[in-house]
């Protein structure tokens, strides 16, 4: 990201405000120029660290592939796609969690088109050995707090194809899978070592959590 942001001192005898007005130094007050300093440390000192921190997921992404292959090679084993994995140091008082997300998001008309046929195939007069599944298509189109319908149980509903036999359900599951799209995956990784009680403790890098 280019750095777009400016700050001035009290060297300068012209401060520029947001609007491009030209504001003399002595007419800025003494809570403006407080913040002007205490702002500009702060975005420096945050630039740094993100550098930092590129720079560490750049080693630990490094290392924990070479830690993959070296072990995979010593096993025979001819994989070369993995997964979720965790390593460790010899006596294991280092533990190294990798995690990859592949996360499953629904095209938003197609998904809408989906329940569309599945209230149709609810609508009818369904035999009552289907009747399980009606609450079971309202639970899983029901949106949670984050305005989001669970795609788990969205996805379940298609393992209930060949037990209700029915061509709306057979339609609405047909458009469950034409809606699907997966973002690019993402990794993510955690580092752990072990406190004097033997259990391992996170070395927690999220900012909001130190």
């Amino acid at each position: 990201m280019k750095n777009t942001a400016t700050y001035h001192t009290s060297r300068d005898k012209e401060w520029i405000d947001e609007s491009g007005v030209s504001i003399p130094y002595n007419r800025t007050t003494k809570a403006e120029r407080l913040h002007e300093r205490s702002s500009a440390r702060i975005l420096k000192s945050a630039i740094s660290l993100n550098k930092k921190l590129s720079e560490f997921k750049n080693l630990i992404r490094k290392l924990s592939d070479e830690a993959y292959k070296v072990f995979m090679k010593e096993k025979n084993s001819k994989t070369k796609t993995k997964g979720n994995f965790t390593w460790y140091n010899f006596d294991r008082s280092i533990k190294i969690e990798v995690s990859i997300s592949e996360p499953i998001r629904f095209d938003d008309l197609t998904i809408e088109a989906a329940k569309s046929k599945f209230d149709e195939f609810l609508d009818q007069n369904i035999e009552s050995k289907n009747d399980f599944v009606k609450e079971m298509i309202t639970d899983a189109f029901e949106t949670q707090r984050s305005g989001k319908m669970d795609v788990k149980q969205v996805m379940n509903l298609s393992r209930y194809e060949s037990k209700i036999n029915d061509p709306l359900f057979s339609e609405a599951v047909a458009l469950i899978n034409q809606a699907v799209r997966k973002p690019k995956s993402k990794t993510y990784f955690r580092v752990w070592q072990k406190d004097e009680h033997g259990e391992y403790q996170n070395v927690d890098l999220n900012l909001s959590s130190i």
